[in-house]
């Protein structure tokens, strides 16, 4: 039963920069796939591994166990499954300054969301696709610090309420501060703001 809430534990730590809970529940993930050796749970466990590899900053130790689940989701015939890995192994390319790699790896699991119509997928995958690799460092560059730490929070889920109750804030100011992050980085919406900052390291 846990098996099944531990792959989402891991992607609700990741997002909420909370990487050292990522770990335990990758680790126990991990320990489950182990005793009880199906192809699937390998399959989670591998892409865990490797989405919580890359979040700590280590692309070059995500891709092997991106690249093994990505070869168990194609052996199952998992296409949904096997897409999600390719996004998180284009993000690994991507680290590693391999963009042709990455492209492929992108446009690959673009053909299989628009096939299954996943649009929040596809959405968030398309901010990745727009998103030049000069405009990570152009951002880091021109957001402040306190727009760096606005932007933490959106990535983290809180509202605008909440993260001026965090920062000390008056609401309208925080929403003037999402209005120059979107400005400087190009985007129009929290998702896309959080999926640039991801990708081009502007949270870590």
């Amino acid at each position: 039963m846990r098996a099944r809430l531990l792959p989402a534990a891991v992607e609700v730590f990741i997002a909420a920069r909370a990487l050292d809970e990522a770990s335990a529940a990758n680790a126990e993930l991990a320990q489950t796939a182990r005793g009880f050796a199906t192809e699937v749970l390998n399959a989670i466990s591998a892409q865990a591994s490797g989405a919580v590899e890359l979040a700590q900053g280590r692309p070059a130790a995500a891709l092997p166990h991106l690249r093994a689940a990505l070869a168990i989701w194609q052996g199952v015939h998992a296409p949904y499954l096997a897409a999600r890995a390719r996004v998180h192994a284009g993000l690994a390319c991507k680290a590693l300054d391999d963009s042709e790699g990455a492209q492929l790896e992108f446009e690959a699991a673009q053909q299989v969301f628009e096939r299954l119509g996943a649009a929040p997928d596809l959405a968030r995958l398309r901010v990745l696709l727009a998103t030049e690799p000069a405009q990570g460092a152009r951002g880091r560059d021109v957001l402040t610090a306190r727009e760096i730490e606005v932007l933490r929070l959106v990535a983290a889920g809180r509202t605008n309420r909440l993260i001026a109750e965090a920062l000390k804030l008056s609401e309208k100011t925080v929403d003037r501060h999402l209005s120059n992050i979107f400005d400087k980085l190009g985007v129009s919406s929290r998702a896309a703001a959080t999926a640039c900052a991801i990708q081009n390291g502007l949270l870590l």
